[in-house]
């Protein structure tokens, strides 16, 4: 394009979400390498939104794209936290939201690939996250500790109800921070949930599989996760210092999301794992981490 033709109309962006081992990194890459090949002169980069493939060493129990892949197209919002950093989805949102202008900045396409739905969201949705206060998320932690999930959930739902509604009862971590903002925003929580209204023109695809085929994709994958080295893995990151990590109580010091590492976490005993005589012939699909 000469420097005094008019600017190409930009294109929609792309995000591409559903359910675990529905192939979202797999059709992301793929609507890449088709647009390049469609139209040589655009190009497309893929923004990870998923909070487990920001952590580096956590790669086989997330199903993280692998370096041959990544090389194929430029991947961002990959391996920039250590396991001892603790995600933050305000911070996620400024970096991601910057790499997504610099992309379009080159005229390229952005393909939003998520696993994790606030994060997708926090792309597309004009989404504020208000500030935080450790103080004050410790002393509610504390009392989760003492008095439970359902104790702290009714307190949600007497000062929010509409925020109660949409956070689930046994997501203690979610509660905790919905509280949080209450009392040092004095706002409902709820006014800072999605809205589902995006903030650009936006192409949404939603992954479905029939169940019975996504079971067996998912026990499939976990197989192939052990065979492939999930145990060496966890070991690894446990010596990297993955249970200190973080703010939150003992209990939830595993990375949010990493239901791979999780599992094989809570089978060790002294710092060590204990290798099953053989991978699990089926897991359901909360154990596994989201591709």
């Amino acid at each position: 394009m000469s420097p005094g033709s008019p600017r190409a109309p930009r294109l929609p962006r792309v995000v591409v979400v559903g359910p675990t081992a529905t192939g979202k990194s797999a059709l992301a890459l793929d609507l890449a390498e088709k647009i390049q090949t469609d139209e040589p002169a655009t190009r497309a980069e893929i923004i990870n939104a998923d909070a487990s493939l920001l952590y580096r060493g956590m790669d086989i129990g997330t199903a993280k794209p692998s370096p041959a892949e990544r090389a194929r197209v430029p991947h961002h919002q990959i391996d920039v936290l250590t396991v001892r950093d603790r995600a933050s989805v305000a911070a996620f949102q400024r970096s991601a939201r910057g790499d997504i202008d610099a992309v379009e900045s080159r005229g390229h396409l952005p393909i939003i690939a998520g696993g994790s739905g606030l994060y997708v969201r926090a792309l597309t949705d004009d989404l504020d996250f208000p500030g935080t206060d450790p103080a004050v998320r410790s002393r509610l932690s504390e009392r989760a500790e003492r008095e439970g999930t359902a104790a702290l959930h009714a307190e949600l739902a007497r000062l929010d109800p509409v925020a109660a509604e949409r956070v689930e009862a046994s997501n203690i971590r979610r509660i905790v921070r919905a509280l949080e903002v209450i009392e040092i925003t004095g706002r409902p929580f709820s006014a800072s949930l999605p809205r589902y209204e995006d903030i650009a023109p936006t192409v949404h695809i939603a992954l479905r599989c029939e169940r019975r085929l996504l079971d067996k994709r998912i026990n499939e994958r976990a197989r192939a996760m052990f065979d492939g080295g999930l145990v060496e893995e966890v070991e690894a990151l446990i010596d990297q210092g993955i249970r200190e990590g973080g703010d939150r109580p003992a209990r939830h010091r595993l990375r949010p999301g990493a239901r791979g590492h999780r599992r094989d976490h809570e089978r060790t005993r002294g710092g060590r794992l204990h290798r099953p005589g053989h991978p699990p012939a089926c897991l359901p699909p909360d154990q596994v981490v989201p591709a």
